[in-house]
């Protein structure tokens, strides 16, 4: 679905550079890092509000530059930003912008605005920010895209509305036609639906890989301070102490051993970025005591 090769964008004093992955449709991509990382400049580049300086980016094999058209309709957004008019309706926001996509479908929209307890005729800048959220849901669903990117949405939603909303996504994909990029704070949601990471920070790609394969690289391990120093320095992302000893994110294969005294798991999606931004503030290891 996105395909990107060493795509740099320049903004300011920050830079987003070497971004390289390749999406493959019919998946959900969460987006983790934290804030600065790069995630929102990443977004307007795969909807062409930005430019990439260098590189390439293709949409369902496509480039912006040969079809923008195409592949425009067969995007929905939900943003943080307010790109519709605040003046008018819910309504009247989604049939004037619904005007651009090939299949937009006002009742398909005017039934979103149902399900999701919207008052299609109230003017948008009257809306709550979880509200104006829900709106921009409902419409990038009307005109049924390939593509569904979503910008950090979830914060704003209510519990029951974010469970319904994290079904229909996973619905979304389920054909394995449809596709989503999820970025988010709220790691607990990508550790229930996410297939795959992208992990950003300071305009840097840390990791692409499925999220299996990523979280069974690595191990959190706690213990006492000795028992983790028996491991090889190398192996070892980052570690801290408390009062009850040592917890650390270690590298892992198959075949490393442990010492039998260490309580020895697999990190969530928090911990593994958690521990990567401590172990990048702190730069190169030489010792963390």
């Amino acid at each position: 679905m996105i395909t990107m090769n060493n795509v740099s964008k320049t903004i300011g004093d920050f830079k987003l550079e070497n971004i390289t992955f390749e999406f493959p449709k019919g998946y959900i991509l969460g987006m983790i890092g934290p804030n600065g990382a790069g995630k929102t400049t990443l977004i307007n580049l795969i909807l062409h509000l930005y430019f990439p300086e260098e590189g390439d980016l293709l949409v369902d094999g496509k480039k912006y530059e040969d079809a923008e058209e195409e592949i425009k309709n067969e995007i929905g957004y939900v943003l943080n930003e307010d790109l519709f008019l605040q003046d008018s309706s819910l309504l009247e926001n989604a049939d004037l912008y619904g005007k651009y996509y090939q299949k937009y479908d006002r009742e398909r929209f005017c039934s979103y605005c149902k399900e999701f307890k919207l008052e299609e005729n109230r003017k948008l800048g009257k809306c709550s920010k979880g509200e104006k959220l829900k709106f921009q849901f409902a419409f990038a669903l009307s005109h049924e895209p390939k593509l569904l990117i979503l910008d950090e949405p979830t914060a704003n939603f209510d519990p029951e509305f974010r469970d319904s909303f994290l079904h229909i996504i996973t619905e979304f994909v389920a054909d394995g036609e449809h596709s989503v990029i999820l970025a988010t704070h709220l790691t607990t949601d990508l550790d229930r639906l996410a297939d795959y990471i992208l992990f950003l920070n300071k305009g840097k790609q840390l990791y692409f890989s499925d999220r299996e394969s990523l979280l069974d690289s690595f191990r959190i391990v706690s213990g006492e301070a000795y028992q983790v120093k028996l491991l090889p320095e190398e192996r070892i992302v980052y570690q801290e102490s408390g009062a009850y000893g040592v917890r650390a994110l270690v590298k892992h294969k198959k075949l490393n051993h442990y010492h039998s005294g260490l309580e020895v798991r697999r990190p969530n999606i928090e911990e593994l970025m958690y521990y990567t931004i401590c172990a990048e503030k702190r730069g190169p290891r030489k010792s963390n005591q």
